[in-house]
């Protein structure tokens, strides 16, 4: 095999490396998934374990929360998740200490499990704003100028 067997072999190896599919990352899917007993829980459980693509499932009764880990697309995993006839949403929730305002009527949900709060787009109760960001580092434990009264 010369220099043009040589060649025609890389050419080929990269020609055929273009054709495959793009593999699917591995992600997970969070669901807010309304269940009752064991038996509704071991339903969805079920439902979301025959997804092609999954390679792990965790419900939580208590939390409403349903935790899927695998290659599947989240669409398909969240159309399985209302097969079982059970409501099904994606889950809304993130923790308390990611918004600035946690208490503010957009974010704020008694039905949350604890530790947190409704996710938002809005920007102006996500982040502190430059006034905001002086007056909590001025009163923070890790700033050693801090007021002393505290």
């Amino acid at each position: 095999m010369g220099v043009a067997g040589t060649l025609e072999y890389l050419s080929d190896l990269l020609s055929s490396a273009k054709k495959r599919k793009k593999r699917k990352q591995l992600q997970t899917v969070a669901l807010k998934v309304r269940m009752d007993c064991e038996g509704c829980k071991l339903k969805v459980k079920n439902a979301l374990s025959s997804v092609k693509g999954v390679k792990s499932v965790d419900v939580d009764l208590k939390q409403q929360k349903a935790t899927v880990t695998g290659f599947a697309d989240p669409k398909k995993v969240l159309k399985a998740a209302r097969a079982t006839g059970k409501k099904a949403d994606p889950w809304p929730y993130v923790p308390y200490n990611l918004i600035a305002h946690p208490y503010a009527v957009q974010v704020y949900d008694k039905k949350a499990p604890p530790g947190f709060v409704r996710a938002t787009e809005d920007t102006s109760i996500a982040s502190l704003n430059s006034v905001e960001e002086q007056y909590a580092t001025m009163f923070s434990d890790e700033n050693p100028n801090a007021c002393s009264v505290m």
